[in-house]
């Protein structure tokens, strides 16, 4: 599904995005398109990219790429797939009840649930806040365990 949505494989193009993407949410998914939960999350933004185009642009950015992981250090993405937000060049920030609200890790389970962040995100934005709550239920987010190899 990731042929049907924009994919960032240079810094420059991953910059242009964010700095020229203007009073719309730009959403950014750090992943592999050989990965099944990549491709799970794509199928979930490809089907709703028509939905939100009004107030959000969808771009995929390939994890695999030499340019890229200046981005991948700075948003510390370990985990794949990762979702990062920003509104007009700003990094827009969710509480979702993990320790870590910079990104969305994981696949969202429906597409009403991706729409449903995209909205709250960008109403946030409209009124200035750089971070919202998630308006999910705890049971729809996803959690994950960090494990430490040689603890």
């Amino acid at each position: 599904m990731s042929y049907l949505l924009r994919t960032l494989t240079k810094k420059e193009e991953v910059d242009s995005m964010i700095r020229d993407t203007v009073d719309k949410l730009l959403v950014l998914r750090f992943g592999r398109s050989s990965d099944s939960v990549c491709l799970q999350l794509d199928d979930i933004l490809s089907k709703s990219e028509r939905e939100v185009s009004k107030f959000a642009s969808i771009a995929l950015v390939d994890v695999d790429s030499e340019e890229i992981q200046v981005y991948i250090k700075y948003f510390d993405i370990t985990l794949i797939p990762s979702t990062v937000f920003f509104f007009n060049a700003h990094h827009m920030k969710m509480d979702s009840g993990s320790a870590d609200h910079t990104k969305w890790v994981g696949a969202f389970h429906r597409k009403q649930d991706f729409i449903d962040v995209v909205e709250e995100i960008f109403r946030g934005a409209m009124k200035g806040k750089l971070i919202v709550n998630c308006p999910l239920p705890p049971e729809r987010i996803p959690k994950f365990q960090l494990l430490y190899k040689d603890m």
